[in-house]
């Protein structure tokens, strides 16, 4: 009895009953949620359930621990960690969710789907679409770059990247930095496209500042339009935090490791029998990735 009176007390009866659809709700606290709290969310998480916003008491550092323990919670069911994401890494978005710093996320193995893959349109409890660009990490010297040039020669290839994150709130607009983190920078699925080697090509630093990333939709509509500019300046910039942000957590990156860089996009809707091309004008051959919505 005692056992189940906390975990009434912790998240509501609807988690103890099982009620299909109902939020799970985090309690007060300001610091690391326990490992049972973050179980619930774990589960929810998998059954495409939304949760309960934090209380304004929750810390940034209490939501990445939170985040820790919810990305271990995941590993058995979507694999191992292929890499890292920054999000609010675009002034618009940090202007929407008004939070002024990036953010770090972790992708698992069964996040990352192939260019042209098929979903469903509620892939997630909230699922939005957004613009995104992916490196590959080449050389674990990238831990020590700290220019945009220094980045690019450690990395193996850029790739074309539709992000299908997940707002997973209750109420998406009660978002705060503490609940982003706690998300895990809301990771769910994302499409990758193509590699484009970047070994010998000292110009590509300038080419993703300049480049144009295009948003169509399935009947070929523009439906966004933003320069590289837009991530910190220069999408490498994004690069150089997250090597930051990962040294201050003991992380180091590998040959093969996934950065993903943030939304050239606003959040865009989902619907089903829709679809969704991404072209990155101004990068070599215009590179493109695209994904259906069932």
């Amino acid at each position: 009895m005692r056992s189940i009176r906390r975990v009434v007390s912790s998240f509501g009866i609807c988690l103890l009953v099982g009620l299909a659809g109902c939020a799970t709700m985090i309690p007060e606290v300001a610091t690391c949620p326990s490992d049972e709290q973050m179980r619930s969310i774990a589960k929810s998480y998998l059954a495409l359930q939304p949760i309960e916003p934090p209380p304004a008491s929750m810390s940034i550092e209490g939501g990445r621990c939170g985040a820790a323990k919810l990305v271990r919670e995941l590993q058995p069911t979507l694999g191992k960690v292929v890499g890292y994401k920054a999000g609010l890494t675009n002034p618009v978005v940090q202007q929407r969710f008004n939070y002024a710093q990036p953010v770090r996320g972790t992708l698992l193995e069964k996040m990352i789907l192939n260019d042209g893959a098929e979903v469903p349109a509620r892939f997630g409890a909230r699922p939005i679409m957004e613009s995104d660009l992916v490196v590959e990490v080449g050389d674990s010297a990238i831990m020590n770059a700290t220019t945009p040039e220094q980045a690019l020669t450690a990395l193996r290839s850029i790739r074309p990247f539709i992000e299908l994150p997940d707002m997973v709130l209750t109420d998406p607009s009660k978002h705060t930095g503490a609940s982003i983190e706690l998300s895990n920078v809301g990771a769910r699925l994302g499409v990758l496209g193509a590699p484009l080697a970047v070994s010998g090509r000292p110009e590509l630093v300038s080419a993703l500042r300049d480049m144009i990333v295009r948003t169509f939709d399935g009947t070929g509509k523009e439906i966004n339009a933003t320069k590289g500019v837009a991530i910190l300046g220069n999408p490498l910039n994004a690069v150089l935090w997250l090597v930051g942000d990962l040294k201050k957590a003991g992380i180091t990156l590998k040959p093969g490791d996934l950065l993903s860089l943030g939304s050239f996009s606003p959040p865009l809707p989902v619907t089903a029998g829709g679809a969704a091309r991404v072209v990155y004008e101004g990068l070599p051959g215009n590179p493109s990735v695209s994904v259906r919505f069932r």
